[in-house]
């Protein structure tokens, strides 16, 4: 029986038997002793996206002493769920995704963990009547930004577009233009996708 610890790309917890490429968590615990989630569905507003591995480090997921543990298809859906990278384990790419912001801002310093969560925390607080997604034109959106159309999913790659699964990404279809999209991945992200940086997608290999 899988635990309830995959993310999908609107950010919901679900229970799934697919192994995701790229784990993270919601800044602490808020899973019970036998391993089911709590009402909560965060710790705090700190959302990150880690590795699956470092420093050899193994233990046993949802222990009692350890944060909720959770698990994406690739770090794609991650951004799409408000999660931003982490500062320990992907310290690079931690790095990148804090300049960019800060230099989007006129920042003269790297952006603080603490504020983009706080503003990462703002814009994943979606509702239809309070903070609906934005509908933007398809052909404007950066490569790894998640959109819905119609009711699917999909992750924007180049001039395609790759349909969303659990299990992974269906085959490609030619990414249209001039057509408005509900988008997924908050808008602070999206800015950051179009200022270059470069998300993990699926069972692509660059860098973590």
């Amino acid at each position: 029986m899988p635990l309830q610890n995959r993310v999908t790309a609107f950010g919901e917890i679900v229970a799934h038997p697919a192994r995701g490429q790229i784990m993270g968590n919601r800044g602490g615990r808020f899973h019970n002793q036998d391993r089911t989630l709590s009402k909560r569905r965060w710790a705090s507003k700190a959302w990150i996206i880690c590795l699956l591995d470092f420093k050899d480090r193994h233990r046993r997921v949802m222990s009692p002493a350890s944060y909720t543990e959770l698990f994406f298809l690739d770090e794609v859906t991650a951004l799409a769920a408000g999660h931003r990278p982490c500062f320990e384990c992907r310290r690079k790419k931690a790095t990148s995704y804090a300049e960019k912001w800060a230099s989007l801002r006129g920042l003269d310093r790297r952006a603080r963990a603490h504020d983009m969560d706080v503003q990462l925390h703002e814009e994943r607080l979606k509702s239809p009547d309070i903070n609906p997604h934005p509908k933007v034109d398809i052909s404007s959106l950066p490569d790894g930004t998640m959109i819905q159309s119609q009711g699917k999913v999909a992750a924007v790659s180049s001039q395609y577009l790759l349909p969303w699964t659990m299990d992974g990404y269906e085959n490609a279809v030619r990414r249209p233009s001039n057509m408005l999209v509900e988008v997924l991945t908050p808008p602070s992200t999206v800015a950051i996708l179009k200022a270059g940086y470069t998300p993990l997608f699926h069972l692509r290999i660059n860098e973590a």
